[in-house]
Parts: structure tokens; C-alpha cells; sequence
């Protein structure tokens, strides 16, 4: 069983859910009526860190299933807990200014293409002493 990927699967949908209510309250704050995504500032960056993890989620989440399941169900949940740690801080950075984003992206880039290089060599670890 992945009870611990399973939980962190759970926090990353729940860090989605946040953020995109974030979206909803700054379109009211700024103005920025639907479909608009562009006009403010603020709201554009509050909206490009919403659509910027939907961007990595299809990275994220397959890397980290399949890396619960051919190398650890914990080194897998403790990557994505720093995963979603870097979403976070990729959040906060970017809201104030668009060059603050550097650190989260960084800490959140380097946990997906961990888990996704861990999951291809234990795919391949397989393949081979099958």
C-alpha cells in the first residue's frame, strides 16, 4: 500500500484548491472579471502561479506514483512534501514580484525531476533484473 503517497497526493490537490481560490479572490480584488486574465499586475501573477502548477502537476504526480511504487512509497511522500513546499514558495515570491519566483520554481523543479529520474531508473532497475 502508498498511504503516504496517497496523503501527499491529497496535499498537492488541496495546494491546488487554495491557490485556485486565490485566483477567484484576486479576480474580485483587481477587477479582472472572467474570462479575462490579463489587466493587473498583481492578479496576472497570482493567475500565473495557479496555471504554472497546473503545468507541472502532470510532471509531478506521475513521477511520484511511480516512484512510490518501483523505488518508496516515504522517499516518495517526503520529495512530494518538499514538491508541494516549493509550490508554496513559488506562491508567496510571486505574488510580491515576478523576480522573486526563482526559489520556490527551483525547489519544486529539482523534487519532480528527482522523482521522475528515480521512478525511470527503478523502472529500468526492474526491466533489467526481472
Amino acid at each position: 500500500m502508498y498511504h503516504l503517497t496517497a496523503l501527499v497526493t491529497c496535499l498537492a490537490l488541496l495546494a491546488y484548491f487554495l491557490i485556485s481560490f486565490q485566483v477567484g479572490k484576486a479576480r474580485a480584488t483587481y477587477g479582472v472579471k472572467a474570462p479575462a486574465v490579463s489587466g493587473n499586475p498583481d492578479f496576472e501573477r497570482i493567475y500565473r502561479v495557479q496555471m504554472n502548477m497546473l503545468e507541472w502537476m502532470p510532471v509531478f504526480l506521475p513521477a511520484l506514483w511511480l516512484f512510490a511504487i518501483y523505488v518508496s512509497d516515504a522517499i516518495a511522500a517526503a520529495l512530494g512534501v518538499v514538491w508541494i513546499i516549493g509550490r508554496i514558495l513559488y506562491m508567496i515570491g510571486y505574488t510580491k514580484a515576478a523576480n522573486k519566483r526563482g526559489p520556490g520554481f527551483g525547489i519544486q523543479a529539482s523534487a519532480a525531476i528527482i522523482l521522475w529520474l528515480g521512478a525511470t531508473i527503478g523502472i529500468l532497475w526492474r526491466l533489467i533484473h526481472a
